[in-house]
């Protein structure tokens, strides 16, 4: 019998080990990790979050959010972090990290003795987990799921961290933790958490930054006492006051603010599509400052219930290199997303200087030339058309030097019927307004008063063509863009007469005063404008080497209340502009060939004797306006298109139209409906009948001179 059980026990041990071997397969098969990457691969497919926006000269202006999974910046190497970060981390999250290989198991030991004595000073530890097994978490988030605390998933951690302690050096392992480890909010890595939090470069972290940067680590949405607690033991201080307050700023947001310059958002966002872009731009840091702050002080002394956007552009006029863009600079505005520099809005009296420069170019007027500042009606296909000038009166008679220069409304619709609706808005297509996408009819005689809309850039870059003596070439973001050949698009007198006029302080003095913003201690042309109801302000204008455009109004299109063009955009522009010429004043232009120069008067106007440029061939010594024996008679009421309504509550008969004829009216007669209602001279009034009615001007021999048509209802 003995015998016998002798002889079973090889049995029973084989069993034992092949059930052993069975649950140890078993076990091996349950407890596999998943596959790690290699750090190579790990660094090449690191993807920061940002974008970067950078100056002409290498200085960070902007960065954009592109990905908004985590806030990630660029990868740091291990070279570039402080040591005391890395000590600090170390000596809190895994003291034997340079020693062992991936799995600490004295830490693991001591981990199981707490947990079976219950140790409670085992809670405020981060156990048996090492950096190599939170790194391996970060490869593969399986294996730090929620939830799976149990033995299978340790295990399969432990097993991938051994991995990783083959595969990788301890340096590796390292820098890869230090580059992936979630921090505080949104942030990860320690590009991000040394920017964000401590408002510093990885290498510039400190003792103190140290150990509250591995305070984080176990509970990084702790608050500011927790973190001071655990960072007071990691530095082994007793002195802690120093350390509170920097965790009170650090849970503050403090130094997230001041990480970006955000000098350029509207840009970053014109610019920046992809995460870890880095572009380099035409941009001058110190003139983009220079125009912040000179639109944000105006905008805080004008008020918020007043106006509450605005936008800078500036141009270098040689290079049409932009050196700022500011399309807003937020304050109490409520649509500060919107890029105020790009947005189309209206123009304003801002394309009057287009308009005669081409009338000049074609010789059609010249600077001298007398225009008619008085009431005017004009017949279009949508309606009578009344402009009327910005203050409600009318000056008479006056030059196109005074009507540019003052801004005045009627002589530019005069101006403009001088020339051609269609005409005028190929001249500011060409010039880059690509806004304009109608043709000429559906603008009207409106186009004069800047009806159309425009954006900021345009306006500065078609204004830059004047001042470059009318050649016309695209703008420029980036100093890789290769620059295209310029097109003369207006011709250089013009372009220098209406510059001359615009820099004219004298000429503007009855509109904008003796001393507005728009005067300047060196030479400098400028055009200011405002659009219909008050919603858009506008002040455009260069010197000899830059050209600068203001807006300032509502991007959400309400009426600013008392603002005008020298009291809105015109002192942001003259800041800029001071700030620019700064120990260089800026120098008058040349006259180029084909302008010559000659005295004037002009008898019948409130306009002194002055020196004024021509276009040769087109110059005078005296310019008046035209008598009225030596105009072209013409209906001026009714205005063709007209419709009357009859009031019921008056009788009939004492209802009157009255006509109104101007010229030389001597001989002449007036026809209603093919019927004589009298003499021109003799102010006739019409008694208004129900229905359609034709009135004509006839000259004593009979032929038609004008010829209107009316209705009354």
């Amino acid at each position: 019998m003995k015998h016998h059980r002798k002889r079973r026990w090889p049995h029973a041990l084989a069993w034992v080990a092949l059930a052993a071997l069975i649950l140890t397969t078993a076990a091996h098969l349950a407890t596999k990790p998943p596959p790690m990457p290699s750090f190579a691969a790990v660094r090449a497919d690191w993807r920061p979050s940002e974008a970067w926006l950078y100056d002409r000269d290498g200085r960070l202006l902007d960065s954009e959010r592109v990905d908004f999974q985590r806030r990630r910046l660029a990868w740091v190497a291990l070279k570039d972090i402080s040591p005391a970060v890395r000590t600090a981390v170390i000596q809190s999250e895994d003291r034997r990290f340079w020693s062992h290989g991936g799995v600490d198991w004295l830490a693991v030991a001591s981990a199981v003795r707490a947990r079976l004595t219950r140790d409670a000073r085992a809670n405020r530890s981060r156990g048996a987990s090492t950096l190599a097994m939170q790194l391996a978490a970060f490869l593969d988030p399986g294996l730090a799921q929620p939830g799976q605390r149990d033995w299978r998933a340790k295990l399969r951690q432990m097993r991938a961290a051994q991995y990783l302690a083959d595969a990788w050096t301890h340096e590796q392992m390292l820098e890869a933790y230090l580059n992936l480890v979630p921090l505080r909010g949104e942030a990860q890595g320690i590009g991000a958490g040394a920017a964000g939090l401590f408002g510093k470069p990885p290498a510039d972290l400190n003792r103190i930054d140290a150990a509250l940067f591995a305070g984080l680590l176990p509970s990084p949405g702790a608050g500011a006492d927790a973190i001071a607690r655990r960072a007071c033991r990691i530095a082994a201080t007793s002195d802690c006051a120093a350390i509170r307050a920097a965790a009170a700023t650090l849970v503050s947001g403090e130094h997230a603010a001041r990480t970006d310059p955000g000098l350029a958002p509207h840009l970053a966002v014109r610019l920046l599509d992809k995460p870890g872009k880095r572009v380099a731009t035409t941009i001058d840091r110190r003139i983009q400052t220079a125009a912040i702050v000179a639109l944000r002080r105006q905008l805080a002394a004008l008020g918020s219930d007043r106006v509450r956007d605005g936008a800078v552009v500036v141009l270098n006029n040689a290079t049409g290199d932009v050196l700022a863009y500011v399309g807003g600079v937020g304050l109490q505005s409520t649509a500060a997303q919107v890029d105020g520099a790009n947005a189309r809005r209206q123009a304003g009296s801002t394309l009057k200087p287009h308009l005669y420069a081409q009338v000049i170019e074609h010789g059609w007027l010249t600077a001298a030339s007398i225009l008619d500042d008085s009431p005017v009606q004009l017949d279009t296909a949508s309606g009578l058309y009344v402009p009327k000038n910005y203050d409600r009166s009318f000056k008479g008679p006056v030059s196109v030097r005074h009507a540019l220069a003052a801004s005045l409304n009627v002589p530019a619709v005069r101006a403009l019927v001088i020339d051609d609706v269609q005409q005028f808005r190929d001249r500011l297509w060409a010039l880059g307004y690509h806004g304009l996408v109608e043709d000429g009819e559906y603008y009207g005689f409106s186009l004069a008063l800047g009806s159309a809309e425009v954006s900021l850039v345009e306006q500065a870059n078609a204004f830059r063509t004047l001042a470059n003596h009318g050649r016309h070439a695209p703008i420029r973001f980036t100093p890789g863009e290769k620059p295209e050949r310029a097109r003369q698009i207006v011709s250089p007198a013009a372009a220098f007469i209406v510059g001359d006029i615009l820099a004219d302080a004298a000429a503007r003095t009855d509109a904008f005063g003796a001393d507005s913003a728009l005067r300047l201690p060196f030479w400098a042309a400028a055009k200011t404008g405002t659009s219909k109801g008050m919603r858009d302000n506008w002040c455009i204008g260069w010197s000899d080497r830059f050209t600068v455009a203001v807006w300032v109004g509502n991007l959400e299109g309400d009426s600013m209340r008392a603002v005008s063009g020298t009291s809105g955009a015109a002192p942001v522009w003259r800041d800029v502009m001071l700030a620019l010429h700064a120990g260089r004043p800026g120098k008058p232009p040349a006259m180029p060939a084909g302008v010559e120069a000659r005295p004037i008067t002009l008898p019948g106007t409130r306009e002194p004797p002055r020196r004024e440029f021509f276009l040769v061939g087109t110059a005078q010594t005296e310019m008046t306006a035209a008598p009225a024996t030596a105009r072209r008679p013409r209906i001026t009421s009714p205005v063709s298109g007209s419709v009357y309504a009859l009031d019921p509550d008056i009788p009939p008969d004492r209802q009157r139209i009255a006509v109104t004829v101007s010229g030389s009216l001597a001989g002449y007669r007036l026809i209603l409906d093919k019927k004589p209602l009298g003499d021109a001279d003799a102010g006739p009034q019409i008694m208004p009948r129900p229905g359609s009615h034709m009135l004509a001007l006839v000259d004593p021999g009979g032929r038609t001179i004008d010829r209107i048509r009316f209705t009354v209802r």
